[in-house]
């Protein structure tokens, strides 16, 4: 087994893509999934850069991690300044961060363009900065950044960086396609070659790739079966412009497709899915349903012939085992999908076997997306749709009516916020108050409940709950997590169809539900209902008494 040591820079280069801003919490939550998970080394950032990074390494040091090493980040001493006296460095040192990566020119135009020094200077200024960590007995990787761009522009010069590097102590040099323009081939070639010259001493090879040309994780790929035995990159691809190498795939490529790897210490490859999906909600970022591996379609099936060929065999559409980085196979249901899909999703009630039921329900799906419903992404409303189609749903309340109000208090957001704004009030604005009335039919009994809330379907949902909470509890648990409006007929104009998507969850599972009309606040209740229809029917199923003593 070839050992890959997997060097994350989602802290530090991956903070810096557009949208994305970690706080220092944020930063110390991550570490600790990545050092759970195995990852060899967390890059935590510049310390000279901001108080926040200072304050990082700070904290990190007493959060016990078990299984990687922090790494500080920082460039080579400046022109004309010794190493010990450079700001920089004696930040890095102050850090205690126990590696210290360097980054450091490759292009001779950069050195001359950029860094506006000579060829000689910046050789000195690489020696010099690792000759220094090195001395206090630090880990030392150094990047060669632009090295691909520099090895294709002047290969002599860029032979000396590298020397330069490795006869300073580094421990590991990594070559980091920093523009992103170059190919798997030429990564291959220029990688080996790059080996040769570096046989003799007593360095790893690594490899940083970035992603303009959508290749990141393939040149990664390449640059490993190379001979690089690190691979730097970031959880999701994140990073700027178009992102860097994303962690996620290399690390499933590696440690599942291929056996002759060892990755993550042989730890945590089965959560590379609660991982990425970790990382995306800290960095409040949407999930990429399609993401490899780890999105929520990586291992989805639509089709009828698809689904009824996985049933028989999971390899004839799936590349590996979902379960293998956590994630899990969906069947979908829509119009296109045939009597296979439903005889997936029905196997729990022993209804797959009754032909006729499933031509029916298939029938009813048919439908109901022809005026708009969409069931991929509404897997609880489905549940239901199955249930009322088998004969085996009672509803738990019927609505009688319901009234949504929207109106001004006579109040000004701009008077409210004069004093703090030195703009001064927004004419015209006025604070909105929404309210929502339900009168409902709970088993024998008539409610009639009034609630406020942020917005028409909020205030419903407020208005909705409070009629039924003392009927049925179990309702106190669930909340809304998301909730999305789509347009299904845009043709219309403001006469559209629009579609809701109501995301819930309790402490157990999460859920997701439909609703389609013209009016927004009818959509909106449609899946509202289903949201809490199929809580308590799932309550049920699980033994769990929803009924009030």
């Amino acid at each position: 087994m070839t050992t890959v040591k997997i060097y994350d820079t989602t802290l530090r280069d991956g903070a810096q893509g557009e949208g994305i801003s970690f706080s220092l919490q944020d930063k110390l939550q991550i570490s600790k999934r990545l050092d759970e998970v195995g990852v060899d080394y967390i890059e935590g950032g510049y310390p000279l850069s901001n108080e926040k990074d200072a304050e990082f390494f700070s904290q990190i040091r007493e959060a016990g991690l078990q299984n990687t090493k922090v790494c500080a980040f920082g460039m080579t001493r400046r022109k004309g300044v010794s190493a010990a006296a450079d700001p920089g460095m004696v930040a890095l040192l102050a850090s205690q961060a126990p590696v210290t990566t360097i980054v450091g020119k490759t292009w001779d135009f950069h050195v001359t363009e950029v860094l506006r020094v000579t060829l000689e200077e910046n050789l000195a200024m690489i020696s010099d900065s690792l000759a220094l960590m090195n001395s206090e007995g630090r880990e030392v990787i150094y990047d060669a950044e632009h090295f691909f761009d520099g090895w294709k522009a002047n290969a002599d010069y860029a032979v000396q960086t590298l020397i330069a590097a490795a006869e300073s102590g580094a421990n590991a040099i990594v070559f980091c396609d920093t523009n992103g323009g170059t190919t798997p081939r030429e990564i291959s070639e220029i990688v080996s070659q790059a080996g040769d010259v570096l046989r003799s001493y007593n360095c790893e090879l690594g490899i940083h790739c970035h992603n303009d040309c959508d290749l990141a994780v393939a040149n990664s790929l390449f640059a490993i079966e190379a001979g690089c035995r690190q691979v730097q990159g970031t959880i999701n691809g994140i990073g700027e412009r178009c992102g860097n190498a994303d962690l996620i795939s290399i690390l499933a490529n590696l440690g599942v497709k291929n056996d002759g790897y060892q990755v993550l210490q042989d730890l945590g490859l089965e959560s590379l899915t609660e991982l990425s999906r970790f990382v995306s909600e800290v960095a409040n970022m949407n999930l990429r349903n399609g993401q490899p591996f780890v999105g929520q379609s990586a291992f989805a099936h639509k089709g009828g012939m698809h689904v009824h060929a996985v049933n028989r065999s999971a390899s004839s559409y799936e590349h590996i085992d979902p379960q293998s980085v956590g994630n899990e196979r969906r069947i979908l249901v829509s119009e296109l999908s045939g009597r296979s899909n439903i005889q997936a999703l029905t196997k729990e009630y022993g209804l797959d076997h009754d032909r006729e039921l499933m031509g029916k329900i298939l029938a009813r799906v048919i439908t109901l997306e022809s005026q708009g419903y969409q069931y991929e992404a509404a897997e609880a409303s489905f549940d239901l749709l199955v249930r009322k189609c088998a004969g085996l749903y009672s509803p738990f309340f019927q609505r009688i009516k319901y009234h949504v109000e929207v109106a001004s208090d006579g109040s000004s957001h701009g008077e409210q916020m004069a004093n703090s704004d030195p703009a001064g009030p927004i004419a015209g604005v006025e604070k909105l108050v929404t309210e929502a009335t339900v009168k409902l039919k709970v088993q024998s009994d008539i409610c009639h409940e009034v609630a406020e809330g942020d917005g028409p379907v909020n205030a419903l949902d407020n208005a909705l709950r409070k009629g039924l909470t003392d009927f049925y509890p179990a309702l106190q648990e669930m909340r809304l997590v998301d909730y999305k409006v789509r347009v299904v007929n845009s043709v219309a104009g403001t006469a559209a169809k629009i579609r809701v998507n109501i995301e819930s969850a309790d402490h157990d599972e999460v859920w997701r539900t439909i609703g389609v009309s013209e009016n927004i606040i009818e959509a909106s209740w449609l899946a509202l209902v289903d949201a809490i229809d199929y809580k308590l029917s799932r309550n049920i199923t699980s033994g769990i008494a929803v009924d009030s003593p």
